[in-house]
């Protein structure tokens, strides 16, 4: 089949449009079973008593009155908990943490785990749980970022380095006749899906079953097969349907693995469903960042220097530090560049990947102190932008897959209006005396790729079947793959069955870092052009077929035919083709992944840039949002309206990020006081106003067989500083802490 054609032509136009998902009715009606709709018999309910200390040692529990109590079965804790063959302390693998799995009566943070009981129903298995009445020894907790000293990062998550520097940064402050040196802090945030962490574990011999909401279906079985001491394949993880998941569900922690443990223990299937609160500890979060940035200019406002510090939250017993400086690598041009982090040891859980991890944080601080810098140097903030412009990757020289970048900022400006804008803060107002700022942002997000595998069948009656572990969390996996697999197989949409979400399918990669749709779409398309070059294969050597002695070059596949791309009166369907071949499905099978290669040779991103409108209250300083146009360029589209789905949900996370969301943490008991929907905010419908998103064409022939990057996370990344920004012009105050409150204005009013 010709490599040549364009992609519409050899596979038909299943992408790019704008298809509704084909799970939603299920979801919406109560028919898709997420993994703790899952009732096996003979289930036992398991609770988790989460430590209300911060540091110290449980000292007693009363097991005798949790097992006392009717329908109580079990009571585990570090005495009685069977052996583990795999250490939760150590650190196996890539993905994997270290976590509390009653290893001993420490406590090392509020929520931890420090024992779990059984039920026959859960409001037994609660009741034990409260008559456990914990005593500690109590050790006074360490809550924040001045708590300890700090240390270097020298490697970073998933291998980064811990500094990065380009060019000589002395020299460039040295150059610099303007500069700004500006500290902004960020705070911690706790991943809060709708379906909670869940697990329901079965065992038969050494043969495990779990379901269980995951992000990397098929890796995650080595992770629970090192655990538990059995082979990966005897894991069989289900995972069909995810309400949300931003990082948290694509490692393993201690609850689950306690309800795992629990169900060899007792012979029984085990049912954990965490609460809500039960999310704020030992399921990863974003971790606090205090960040200083440093920026010097020259007299054509050019950057001579750009420096970006990060110092991070981290637990006292894991490493995971929020890369948040390097926000500043990879974005705009400057002479000199360097990021570095230091993590600080405190007592809270690990924090861990939260949608955007590091960009989030790290672009909140740098979008704001660029608009500090173009402030001081009397630049309009787009301007300056412009004027920093990378043609190249900063420090690598690389050149981009592709960048849009420039469009994105143009197209963006014009739909918001932003060439109206004032220089100066404070000048605008609403016909209600409200006052009004604009503000804008630059979005950027890396365009991984991970492994993943697929299956691809052509059926007799010449339907497909498309098979890879891919996990959907409600970014619409299950429609844009399928799109692409029916592309890949030449049929339409309606004519091939989507299977996902089983660990014992083709491996679909990680749903995770904007990466699974190129992913596991590059798989699934190479698995259907496999197919069809099979079938191919088959027609042009069959006598009995108008496509004979044709020649694979010249085939072209489309809506269950194969035509010659010269002649298209010469077609054959694929339901003949089998039917004369002996009426055997045919099999095509492929993969997905970038040579490093191709990686080195090019820096691969998605771009976007971000305007904001607010309006505030002069005497009240409430704030709201009113006005949000994001412009993205992230190569192919496959499904507009899921795109824009995800850009939406991004730019949302955003005004959470900027106004709402923050864990407070009280310094006395190290445990965190709004551990629930009615004190940790996010936004509501009132809160959103006026959300637009432009996606700018662009092609990227280097990124991958597709042209596919990624939107999932990106749309936070230039949201948060837009708005941080869009606040200061509106007032004249600049805040550098996130959330901005009502009180951060007032008190410099």
């Amino acid at each position: 089949m010709s490599d040549t054609l364009p992609y519409a032509t050899r596979f038909g136009s299943n992408s790019g449009q704008s298809t509704s998902r084909r799970d939603g009715v299920a979801k919406v009606t109560g028919a898709a079973t997420f993994a703790a709709d899952n009732h096996p018999q003979g289930l036992l309910y398991a609770v988790y008593v989460p430590a209300t200390i911060a540091r110290g040692r449980v000292t007693h529990l009363d097991v005798a009155a949790a097992k006392a109590h009717p329908g109580v079965v079990e009571v585990m804790t570090p005495q009685n908990r069977p052996a583990l063959a795999g250490d939760p302390d150590s650190k196996p693998f890539m993905f994997a943490f270290r976590f509390e799995a009653l290893q001993d009566d420490t406590v090392r943070y509020a929520n931890q785990p420090i024992a779990l009981v059984l039920g026959e129903t859960i409001e037994a298995a609660t009741e034990g749980a409260r008559l456990l009445n914990p005593q500690y020894q109590v050790m006074p907790p360490r809550v924040g970022l001045d708590a300890e000293a700090p240390y270097k990062v020298v490697v970073g998550n998933f291998g980064r380095p811990g500094e990065t520097v380009h060019g000589d940064v002395a020299a460039g402050h040295a150059a610099a006749v303007q500069s700004v040196d500006v500290t902004y802090e960020t705070p911690a945030q706790y991943h809060n899906a709708m379906e909670t962490h869940a697990v329901v574990a079965s065992w038969d011999g050494d043969q495990l079953t779990l379901d269980m909401p995951h992000q990397a279906i098929v890796m995650s079985r080595g992770v629970f097969g090192y655990y538990f001491g059995i082979p990966a394949e005897n894991v069989l993880l289900r995972s069909p349907y995810l309400g949300g998941g931003f990082g948290s569900k694509s490692i393993a922690n201690g609850p689950q693995v306690l309800a795992i443990l629990a169900a060899r223990m007792t012979g029984r299937p085990v049912k954990l469903m965490l609460r809500r609160d039960q999310m704020f500890g030992p399921v990863g979060h974003r971790g606090a960042t205090r960040q200083r940035l440093r920026i010097g200019i020259d007299e054509a406002g050019h950057m001579t220097v750009l420096e970006h510090e990060a110092l991070a939250a981290t637990s006292t017993f894991d490493d995971f530090v929020e890369n948040a400086a390097n926000a500043s690598q990879g974005l705009y041009a400057a002479g000199a560049l360097r990021s570095a982090h230091e993590g600080v040891r405190i007592d809270i859980g690990t924090p861990g990947p939260m949608r955007a991890p590091g960009e989030a944080s790290g672009s909140a601080a740098l979008e704001c102190a660029m608009d500090e810098m173009a402030e001081r140097a009397g630049l309009d903030p787009l301007e300056f932008r412009l004027r920093n412009y990378a043609e190249t990757e900063p420090g690598t020289g690389k050149p981009y897959s592709s960048k849009a970048l420039r469009a994105c900022y143009a197209q963006g400006a014009e739909r918001f209006g932003w060439a109206g804008r004032p220089l100066k803060p404070r000048q605008m107002r609403d016909e209600q005396g409200m006052l009004v700022g604009w503000g804008m942002g630059t979005a950027l997000f890396p365009a991984p790729m991970f492994a993943a595998q697929a299956r691809a069948t052509l059926r007799p009656d010449g339907s497909g079947l498309v098979e890879t572990a891919a996990a959907d969390m409600g970014q619409g996996a299950w429609t844009a793959l399928a799109q692409i697999a029916a592309d890949g197989l030449g049929l339409p949409l309606d004519k091939v069955e989507f299977r996902s979400g089983s660990s014992d399918l083709p491996d679909g990669g990680i749903a995770g870092g904007s990466g699974h749709t190129a992913t596991a779409g590059t798989a699934l398309h190479a698995a259907g052009v496999d197919a069809v070059r099979q079938l191919t294969a088959m027609a042009v050597s069959d006598p009995a077929s108008p496509l004979f002695g044709a020649g694979n070059a010249s085939i072209v596949a489309r809506d269950g035919r194969l035509f010659v791309a010269e002649d298209a009166s010469r077609s054959d369907s694929y339901a003949d083709i089998l039917a004369r071949a002996g009426g055997q499905a045919l099999v095509g099978t492929g993969s997905g992944g970038r040579a490093p290669e191709a990686a080195g040779r090019h820096a691969m991103y998605s771009h976007g840039a971000v305007f904001a409108e607010v309006k505030v209250d002069p005497d009240l300083f409430q704030i709201r949002v009113t006005r949000l146009v994001g412009a993205f360029a992230a190569g192919r589209i496959i499904n507009p309206k899921l795109a824009n789905s995800q850009l939406y949900g991004g730019m949302i996370w955003g005004i959470s990020f900027a106004l709402h969301e923050e864990a407070r943490f009280d310094p006395r008991t190290g445990r965190i006081m709004n551990a629930d929907f009615a004190g940790y905010h996010i936004p509501v419908n009132a809160d959103v106003k006026g959300l637009e998103v432009i996606t700018v064409h662009e092609d990227d022939p280097f990124v991958n067989a597709l042209g596919i990057k990624g939107v999932g996370e990106i749309g936070i990344t230039g949201t948060v500083g837009a708005i941080g920004n869009a606040i200061w012009h509106a007032t004249g105050t600049r805040i550098r802490r996130f959330p901005i409150r009502i009180e951060d204005l007032l008190a410099h009013a």
